[in-house]
């Protein structure tokens, strides 16, 4: 099935009069509602409900699988795009649909490389990077991977997300293995051995997260000294909050998240519409307002200025910027693909083990 009718604003909301938009809650979530919703709403009428979860690709896959499919748009990890797509969950998605830049630019060559895919269209580029609470460390502060997992010259609780994915690939970074040989290293037996070894250190100073607002509330609680966790919600609590956090951008991981429509959703035309407007030049470019993550279009880069507080320069605190992509790890969907099932068994059995 392939979404790909033009079908002009007013005849949308005429259509539907609503359109159901499954994220990831907090201050991700909020940037959505204020660069996304509102003036989508304003401009066509149609009204947006924000539905959260943990991580919106499980809800999807469950409705998909019930033939009860109540969301109209999820926004999702690029290997859950890929997964899904592949298993005819999701409406193929037509570029040449989507809004060209302002100078006229088919969207095709705007989007950034990777943030178009069969089924999915790309909004943010984000990192899991790690942030430690400033008061907790008198003289000198981490400011390595390595340092995450050295007790003694920094004693505390570590806060870690309950997943290979990210949690492997630090484990790498931090014992010495170059951001572009870590896929290497986990394809093989020596890599992951090597990896798990490395985790062993500071396995049982470690609180487990599985949602992304938990991080930031270990830290505020004072139950981890140290968390890796998303930069966004990091950047909100920082500057928004003015928690006396810091980020380590040594080691980040680096993510796309994609938009996408499931099949047989309840409001198709109002999903396109919605999707198609979300990730336009410019609202792309509101987002980073709210919080920091780069936006997947080129030509949004140029507007993206101040935090909404009139004040801060978004621009150093992007996940792309230039100065954190040395030892910066891309996500690497197809590995995951072929490696998912496997690891994450491993690792399940691994965090059982005393």
């Amino acid at each position: 099935m392939v979404l790909s009718t033009a079908l002009g604003v007013l005849g949308t909301a005429a259509a539907a009069q609503e359109v159901n938009v499954v994220s990831w809650g907090g201050a991700y979530e909020i940037s959505q509602v204020e660069a996304y919703n509102k003036p989508f709403t304003e401009a066509t009428g149609i009204r947006v409900n924000m539905i959260a979860a943990d991580n919106p690709a499980t809800p999807l896959k469950a409705q998909v699988e019930a033939r009860n499919v109540t969301g109209d748009v999820f926004d999702v990890e690029v290997s859950d795009a890929i997964r899904l797509c592949d298993e005819g969950a999701l409406v193929e998605i037509d570029p040449a649909i989507l809004p060209p830049a302002p100078d006229g630019t088919p969207a095709v060559e705007d989007f950034i490389d990777g943030a178009l895919m069969d089924c999915a269209v790309a909004n943010i580029f984000w990192g899991t990077v790690i942030a430690y609470d400033t008061t907790k460390f008198e003289g000198e502060a981490p400011s390595t991977a390595a340092d995450f997992f050295d007790l003694e010259k920094f004693p505390g609780k570590r806060g870690l997300p309950k997943n290979p994915k990210r949690t492997l690939y630090l484990a790498l970074i931090a014992d010495g293995v170059p951001a572009d040989e870590i896929y290497d290293k986990l394809g093989s037996e020596e890599g992951v051995a090597q990896a798990f070894a490395k985790l062993d250190t500071i396995k049982r100073d470690v609180v487990w997260w599985e949602a992304g607002a938990q991080p930031v509330q270990l830290l505020a609680d004072g139950e981890v000294v140290m968390a890796t966790g998303y930069n966004g919600r990091f950047f909100d609590a920082i500057v928004g909050e003015g928690k006396p956090f810091e980020i380590i951008w040594d080691g980040q991981y680096m993510d796309l998240d994609m938009f996408v429509i499931p099949k047989d959703s309840p409001n198709p035309e109002a999903a396109i519409e919605y999707l198609k407007f979300a990730t336009d030049t410019q609202r792309l470019a509101d987002q980073a307002r709210y919080i920091a993550y780069g936006p997947a279009r080129k030509s949004s880069a140029a507007l993206v200025g101040l935090y909404q507080d009139g004040e801060t320069e978004m621009a150093p605190h992007m996940p792309t910027n230039p100065d954190y992509l040395t030892t910066a790890v891309m996500d690497d969907p197809e590995f995951w693909a072929d490696h998912d099932a496997e690891l994450t068994e491993r690792f399940n059995s691994w965090l059982a083990a005393n």
